[in-house]
This record gives C-alpha cells, sequence and structure tokens, in this order.
C-alpha cells in the first residue's frame, strides 16, 4: 500500500476529533473550493489546524509555506530534497499531489510560487536510483502519476510561478513547464536528457515544449539532450525573464505581489480563458471569454474596482 492511504486515514482520525459544522462554498465557476466554518472563530481556527496537518504530513521532501502581512495570498512551494539534488521520488511525488490538492481548494490563494529549497538547483528530475528498484509496470504506474501530477500543477486555478536557479533537467524541467511563468538565474540550467537513457520524456515535455518555444526547437533539445543556460532559454522563449544569478527569488516574489494586487476572481478567469481557447477556433475561443467576463460582472471585487478608480485609491479586493 503507497504512502498516501494511510496519509488519509491519519488525516482521518485527527480531523475527526476536531469535525464541527461546516458549509460549503463556491467559486465564479459554482465547483466546491472548500468548507468554511459556520461555528464560530475557534471552528475556523480547528480547520486551519486541520489544513496545516495534512501539509506538515504530506512528505518531507516538499512543504508549503504562505507568506503573510501584504503577501498574504501567495504560497511558496518549496522542494527541499538536498541529498538527492530534489529527485523527484515516491515521497515528493505524494506531497506535492496532497499540496496542490490543498491550494486548488483554499480560495485565499491568489498566485504559487515553486521553489527550492536546495542551492544550485532546481530539480534533477525523476529518481533514478529508486527507479532502479522498480519493474516495468511499476515504472509506467510512477511515470503516469507523474504526467497526471504536472497535469494538476498545470491546470491550479491560480498563476503559478517556477523560480529556477540552478539545474531544471527531465522532470525538473517538465515541472516548469506545467507553470505559468519561469524565472531564472543566468546560470540555470535546462535540460531533457531522457533519450540518452534510452527513453523519451514521458511527463508532459514532449508536448509542452513544442508549444512554448516551437517544434524545431523542442525537437533540437529532446533529440540531442543538449544544456542550455539562462541567456539561452530566454532567448528561445523557454522563460519569461533571466535575471543575474541569485536573483531569480526576488524577481519572482515581484511578479507574484503585482499579480496578488489584481482581482483575484480576475485573475483565475483570466487564466481559464487563455488556457482553455488557446487550443480551439478563434469564434469558440471568443465565446469563452464571453463566457469568463461575464462570470465577473456581478462580483463585488468588479463594483470596488471602478469605485476605486473613481476615488482615485488602491482597490481591495476579497475575491468575491
Amino acid at each position: 500500500m503507497g504512502p498516501l492511504p494511510a496519509i488519509a486515514r491519519s488525516l482521518g482520525h485527527h480531523c475527526g476529533r476536531i469535525r464541527k459544522p461546516y458549509s460549503q462554498f463556491y467559486d465564479v465557476d459554482g465547483f466546491t473550493t472548500g468548507l468554511i466554518s459556520i461555528s464560530g472563530n475557534s471552528n475556523q481556527w480547528q480547520k486551519q489546524s486541520c489544513r496545516s496537518l495534512i501539509l506538515q504530513s504530506a512528505s518531507e521532501s516538499v512543504r508549503m509555506e504562505r507568506l503573510s502581512g501584504s503577501d498574504s495570498g501567495i504560497i511558496e512551494v518549496k522542494l527541499d530534497r538536498p541529498g538527492a539534488r530534489n529527485a523527484i521520488g515516491k515521497d515528493m511525488l505524494s506531497g506535492l499531489q496532497l499540496i496542490l490538492d490543498a491550494i486548488n481548494k483554499d480560495t485565499s490563494t491568489n498566485v504559487a510560487m515553486i521553489c527550492s529549497s536546495v542551492p544550485r538547483v532546481f530539480c534533477a528530475g525523476a529518481d533514478l536510483k529508486e527507479r532502479k528498484t522498480m519493474n516495468a509496470s511499476e515504472v509506467q504506474f510512477f511515470v503516469n502519476s507523474l504526467r497526471s501530477t504536472f497535469s494538476s500543477l498545470e491546470a491550479l486555478h491560480v498563476p503559478t510561478i517556477a523560480v529556477i536557479e540552478g539545474a531544471a533537467l527531465g522532470g525538473g524541467l517538465e515541472m516548469a513547464l506545467s507553470c505559468d511563468l519561469r524565472i531564472c538565474g543566468e546560470e540555470a540550467v535546462f535540460s531533457m536528457p531522457e533519450t540518452g537513457l534510452a527513453i523519451i520524456p514521458g511527463a508532459g515535455g514532449t508536448q509542452r515544449l513544442p508549444r512554448l518555444v516551437g517544434i524545431s526547437v523542442a525537437k533540437e533539445l529532446i533529440f540531442t539532450g543538449r544544456k542550455i543556460n539562462g541567456r539561452d532559454a530566454i532567448s528561445t522563449g523557454l522563460v519569461n525573464c533571466c535575471v543575474p544569478a541569485g536573483g531569480a527569488y526576488q524577481r519572482a516574489l515581484e511578479i507574484a505581489r503585482d499579480i496578488n494586487q489584481k482581482g483575484p476572481l480576475a485573475i483565475r478567469m483570466a487564466k481559464r480563458a487563455i488556457d482553455g481557447g488557446i487550443d480551439i477556433e478563434l469564434p469558440s475561443a471568443l465565446e469563452l471569454e464571453e463566457e469568463c467576463y461575464e462570470k465577473l460582472l456581478n462580483t463585488q471585487d468588479r463594483l470596488e474596482g471602478l469605485a476605486a478608480f473613481a476615488e482615485k485609491r488602491k482597490p481591495v479586493y476579497k475575491g468575491e
């Protein structure tokens, strides 16, 4: 039995001891996004304690931190497996799955940054030492789970920013490709070396890379496994911004803060319109844009934006 069922059972027992009445709340699409207490502040605190336990129990190699104060609404997902250069094993994958699910259910999150706590590395890809212990069916299951997890990362309702210093190789690059934005330092190194191991990128790399940099460049990088640095990455369109080494986090945080000040419902609808419309014909894409716009017309945030503009003040958005 894998780690997820055991974690779920443990969390269920703990949360069961503090369970109180809750009412579902919904985002602008009408989908359930979380739970809100209807029994006072103490129960709200208990709900947050349960959520904190989920995140702390998720994994020893990936954790989530919520920024506070004026940065409230910004989440950092930190890869922290220094002994393996953040290589993705079963523990990190299961932890990442739980964290992404928690972010998607939390309406207070406006933007997520995927970072590394390990110096000079973002993610070295899949844990090949662990993979050597797997049979063919186990490898297939793991790669399918990795692909599904990166698809969940790509589909998060909030913008995501990959903060890349050092190596982003194989599955590490595929993780970065699943984010909306990529910010790197000049000494970052990008590569998809899978063909050198007689396999291909299997967690979305053969599909997301050509959509980002073009078919010809993607084929060269995948066929040869060639490494490129941060300056090459910006010239090919692989990253949004390349800054001096060591400055990627600060630049990414500046962008996250800029996003965090905007209307959160509008940001979510903008992401939905862009992602949903990019691969369909223009008339259908414009219909999707219209649908997303209409969902914002009766929000308090829209009225607040208009009032703030008229009063020449900074708007205070509540995601309502």
